[in-house]
């Protein structure tokens, strides 16, 4: 089985290496456009596989994507990370160019391929990517809400006091500081709802906290983060290659459901070998479908300056 991670930068790079650690696939390729880069980073993954005890193989290319040929899944990371103080609206312009032109590329040497975008502004370069490739919407998933929600239960944990692993809750909506919606309603610890266990101000608080975790993490390290974003593009990549049908919050086309058409946006679905394989219905309350539709209204705004820029 063999991965393709496009953009070898720090998101990338700790891609590749997950889905090399984890033997998520057999072969990885790892593909950038700067000389050299993906093929020193590839090496020296490759020399800690005796120490860490995986037979996964990773290759590295500059810009030559005959040897992505045959690849089964495509992880997009390429594009300029956001700096402190840039939103993701600001990225379309120049990210766009390069996501539609890594998506011709890698369909000439691909054309069955499921596409897992992280490329930002995510929601507006995941519907570029679907509408620019004409693959079957099932193929096309972003991977923000995996991120997101892992987010939250970061958060969750921390105001429980006690481990991430112990904590479920789901985050839906735009993958954005004001577009996200992180469910607390449906968020437990080991069964009990947290809103029995955290006050209202904490849970809001927690709530808040999720909401700009992504800008919190900009401002500390003057660049976007990388090791949660890079995981979780590689679990949903597990999710694909080992048919694990699991519900993983993604941005995904909608044609009706949670009252919606023609958007790429969160919402949980099952994600098998066949990328999307289910939407999963919430049953959203008023208040929650309010946000929804709030957050639906935003990532279409990107993406009619999507339509302005690459018209």
């Amino acid at each position: 089985m063999k991965v393709t991670v496009v953009g070898a930068g720090n998101v990338g790079a700790t891609c590749a290496n997950v889905l090399a650690q984890r033997e998520i696939a057999s072969e990885v390729v790892l593909l950038d456009i700067k000389e050299g880069v993906a093929e020193g980073k590839a090496m020296d993954m490759m020399q800690t596989s005796n120490m860490l005890g995986f037979d996964s193989t990773v290759i590295g290319s500059t810009n030559d994507y005959s040897k992505t040929a045959g690849s089964s899944v495509v992880v997009i990371t390429s594009g300029l990370p956001r700096k402190p103080g840039m939103t993701r609206e600001e990225l379309i312009g120049t990210n766009a160019g390069i996501v539609k032109s890594v998506v011709e590329n890698i369909l000439k040497y691909s054309p069955d391929t499921i596409f897992v975008i992280i490329s930002n502004p995510m929601d507006t370069m995941t519907y570029l990517a679907l509408k620019a490739s004409g693959v079957p919407k099932n193929r096309i998933i972003g991977m923000g809400g995996l991120l997101d929600s892992n987010r939250f239960k970061y958060y969750l944990s921390q105001a429980l006091g006690c481990t991430p692993t112990d904590v479920q809750g789901f985050v839906i909506g735009g993958h954005g500081d004001t577009t996200m919606i992180p469910l607390a309603r449906f968020a437990t610890y080991n069964g009990i709802p947290v809103s029995d266990l955290l006050d209202a101000e904490t849970l809001q608080k927690v709530v808040a906290d999720t909401m700009v975790g992504g800008a919190t993490l900009t401002k500390l390290l003057g660049t976007s983060a990388w090791y949660a974003p890079g995981a979780a593009g590689a679990m949903v990549v597990e999710a694909i290659v080992r048919d694990e049908k699991k519900v993983i919050p993604s941005c995904v086309y909608l044609e009706g459901e949670y009252g919606q058409e023609d958007i790429c946006i969160g919402v949980p679905a099952v994600i098998g070998k066949d990328g999307v394989e289910k939407i999963v219905d919430y049953k959203l309350n008023a208040e929650e479908q309010a946000l929804f539709n709030k957050s639906a209204d935003a990532v279409r705004s990107m993406n009619k300056v999507l339509a302005e820029v690459v018209a």
